[in-house]
């Protein structure tokens, strides 16, 4: 699906400089956690566009993006100015490393790999299956969900540390088992996959995405 206009229905804060964005979900629609789409916008006449991963647990009849904002960004600042009714530009889905009915995950997020992850956990508690969370950064977001998803039965472990340096991101990944995701900047994925393959599991087995 390419260069479609939907409707922004709300904008809210979710931690420090980080907006979710909930947009319509244009029909045929067809999204899963852990797809990424090109988000378009028009800032001071030109057309900008930057890539969001999926942040919601369904894509039905809304989805959610989790934005990042940068001061001295081209599309960022422009859409945590949106309001309800304002429109954008979707092209998408796109992505390989998706959630797919897996029966245990193990989620690890470094900064804004936080949005996947809790659409992931999200999605797989509601399916009835297991979830574990690890998820680095010095101001968190999402903070109200992951506590949800830990009332709700799933593993959640929030760290400053490198995920490498953390005692108990070490004891709880060598207890879990399942398919691993993994998203964030470059040094976080690979800080990520060495972790992965100290406590036991096949980091070329992990599903990750790059965010640069």
């Amino acid at each position: 699906m390419d260069g479609t206009e939907v409707e922004v229905k709300s904008v809210r804060n979710v931690g420090a400089g980080t907006i979710a964005l909930e947009i319509e979900s244009p029909p045929g629609f067809d999204a899963r956690p852990g797809q990424f789409l090109q988000v378009a916008g028009i800032v001071d006449g030109e057309e900008i566009t930057r890539h969001y991963t999926l942040s919601s647990p369904t894509a039905t009849e809304t989805f959610e993006i989790t934005v990042g904002i940068d001061p001295d960004g081209d599309l960022s600042p422009w859409l945590a100015e949106r309001e309800a009714g304002d429109t954008v530009s979707i092209a998408g889905p796109f992505g390989r490393s998706y959630y797919e009915g897996e029966a245990r995950v193990i989620v690890l997020a470094g900064g804004p790999g936080i949005g996947p992850a809790v659409g992931i956990g999200e999605r797989a508690l509601a399916d009835g299956n297991d979830a574990t969370i690890v998820y680095r950064d010095d101001e968190p977001a999402h903070e109200d969900r992951l506590r949800e998803l830990e009332a709700d039965g799933a593993t959640v472990v929030l760290t400053e540390e490198a995920v490498s340096e953390s005692e108990e991101v070490r004891t709880v990944l060598s207890r879990a088992d399942g398919r691993s995701f993994v998203y964030g900047f470059a040094d976080f994925l690979s800080d990520a996959l060495d972790v992965l393959a100290a406590t036991g599991h096949d980091p070329d087995e992990a599903k990750t995405e790059n965010f640069g």
